[in-house]
């Protein structure tokens, strides 16, 4: 089975429908699947969930969804640094899910092992909690989270070989390796693809078999607030 396609159109043609549910790596402007996204966005899907730790700025990563009106639903743990974001919700006009960054991560995590759900203690007693099952262990409250089983996972890695084993780069890491699990389809965008066998085993930080689709491209390496020190 060849996973190599030529473009982020061609690795999604088939897969966008209206209404779909979508996870995507990426930390603030950390390991962002810009290609995909941008693929998303000329294919025109409308009424999208997305499940991702944010939704990037006003002008890339999932902010350029904001823009054209493309999302439904954020599924999310940090809702700053995006203005059409905040303008949007406070609006009425996009549905918000809050999610803190190790529930959000583990219900990927659990959502890829077929896991339905599991019991935390973070967010009892907060607006994380509302309308969810509560439940006591040993004197303690947890919460019922459940798993995130998403139509399809769109990550980004440093380099793969052709039967989609990946490795990333440093914080790229980031959410991509649990998002990619958690998606029926997961499509991947790479700078680099290596032939097979070439990649030490050990290395690997997630396996081929999550990986159905990958492409190479170019890619704008961001940084939301660069911060110097004065001479």
């Amino acid at each position: 089975m060849n996973k190599v396609f030529n473009n982020a159109g061609a690795a999604l043609d088939g897969l966008l429908h209206d209404g779909m549910t979508i996870a995507a790596g990426g930390f603030g402007l950390c390991g962002i699947p810009e290609l995909l996204l941008d693929a998303i966005r000329e294919n025109g899907v409308k009424d999208l969930t997305f499940a991702s730790n944010n939704a990037g700025i006003d002008d890339f990563g999932i902010g350029i969804l904001l823009q054209t009106r493309q999302v439904k639903k954020m599924i999310s743990s940090y809702v700053g640094e995006n203005a059409e974001f905040m303008r949007q919700y406070l609006s009425g006009e996009l549905e918000l899910e809050f999610a803190p960054q190790g529930t959000l991560a583990e219900r990927m995590r659990s959502a890829g092992h077929g896991i339905p759900g599991f019991y935390t203690r973070t967010g009892v007693g907060t607006v994380i909690a509302e309308g969810k099952e509560h439940k006591d262990f040993n004197g303690e409250t947890y919460i019922l989270e459940e798993g995130l089983f998403m139509d399809l996972a769109i990550v980004k890695a440093w380099k793969a070989d052709e039967t989609g084993n990946l490795i990333f780069r440093k914080t790229a890491r980031n959410f991509n390796p649990v998002a990619a699990m958690c998606g029926k389809i997961c499509v991947v965008e790479v700078e680099e693809i290596v032939p097979t066998g070439s990649l030490d085993p050990d290395a690997i930080h997630l396996p081929g078999i999550y990986v159905h689709r990958i492409i190479q491209g170019d890619h704008e390496n961001r940084i939301e607030h660069r911060t110097v020190r004065e001479g």
